[in-house]
């Protein structure tokens, strides 16, 4: 049986989705990574660690995000600073008291460091993220979830809320031919391809996590509770390029690709295994 395709419609205000190879400054990747994404979705469905379906199902989502930000812009943010012990709650003149670096946290003159922080930002943003899986009720149940949430959804930090517009399964258009070596593409997208297959390398390049789970002693987190300072941070990550608005993709050989009708025109998604590219992440 055939997978099914399900498009959401999202539009984000602000946006920041941190890139964690950088260290002077806060970059934010131009589009949501794969993992981004399916956290959102997993706290959609109140399943932030996998194992009410599986960790594999969630990871087994093929992923294509499209869109873009009207601009981008500078915020000059102070940063709590923490130890490696982290932050505690102690006992303060009475009463309880969040604590760091010997210091309280708030409420005080004189309260624990903060870092002076400048992050890259989005803003107004339009998305269209494209899920694909062997399971057609698993797509369902997000389907719902978005239509019918149960809480306020963000992508990416907590404040950066989503507004969902729209969710609906689409069909694959049929076209006499499904070969190209020049692909128009309206609207920004990451693909994955080797660089030897583009005719001209003037795409920016970005390592993305596509897969993150929480372990202690090496076995998968199931619950918040069992974060500790100890539990470590399995992420993997994939090269990617990304290619903005209304750009010709110049390649050196014809791959296959897929073509969706969206709300605003067409959406054209690399789907080739032979040459090792696509738009599936």
């Amino acid at each position: 049986m055939a997978e099914k395709t399900l498009l959401i419609e999202l539009f984000q205000p602000f946006a920041q989705y941190r890139n964690p190879f950088t260290f002077y400054y806060a970059q934010t990747y131009p589009l949501p990574p794969k993992s981004t994404i399916i956290g959102m979705f997993q706290n959609a469905l109140d399943d932030w660690y996998g194992h009410k379906r599986g960790i594999e199902t969630w990871w087994n989502l093929k992923v294509s995000v499209h869109g873009g930000f009207e601009s981008v812009f500078w915020n000059y943010q102070q940063l709590i600073k923490a130890t490696k012990t982290g932050i505690s709650l102690v006992r303060f003149k009475g009463r309880p008291t969040l604590w760091n670096q010997d210091r309280p946290l708030y409420g005080y003159p004189i309260t624990s460091q903060r870092s002076p922080v400048i992050q890259q930002e989005l803003f107004n943003g339009w998305l269209y993220i494209f899920l694909r899986h062997e399971d057609e009720d698993f797509l369902e149940k997000i389907k719902s979830a978005l239509e019918n949430p149960k809480k306020i959804l963000s992508l990416g930090r907590s404040e950066d809320v989503v507004f969902v517009r729209n969710v609906e399964f689409v069909e694959r258009q049929k076209r006499d031919r499904d070969r190209f070596q020049e692909i128009g593409i309206i609207y920004p997208t990451y693909i994955k391809m080797p660089l030897d297959l583009l005719r001209k390398k003037e795409y920016p390049t970005y390592s993305v996590p596509i897969k993150v789970v929480f372990k202690n002693n090496g076995q998968p987190v199931r619950h918040r509770a069992e974060i500790t300072k100890s539990t470590f941070r399995d992420a993997n990550f994939d090269p990617v390029i990304y290619v903005g608005a209304w750009k010709y993709l110049k390649l050196t050989d014809k791959v296959k690709i897929e073509v969706y009708q969206g709300p605003i025109g067409e959406f054209k998604i690399i789907n080739d295994e032979d040459k090792n590219a696509s738009g599936w992440l």
